[in-house]
């Protein structure tokens, strides 16, 4: 697969992120477009 600049990608547990427009085949970039919510840390404030 060929990821292009600007494709977009959700990786497990961590968020979304797209490719930097600055990534060479040889070695990719991903910037965070949107982070994951934490609930285990709001579960744990309420315990």
């Amino acid at each position: 697969a060929q990821a292009k600049a600007l494709d977009r990608f959700q990786f497990e547990r961590l968020g979304y992120f797209c490719v930097d427009p600055d990534s060479t085949p040889e070695t990719l970039t991903f910037n965070r477009t949107v982070g994951l919510r934490d609930a285990w840390a709001k579960i744990q404030k309420q315990g």
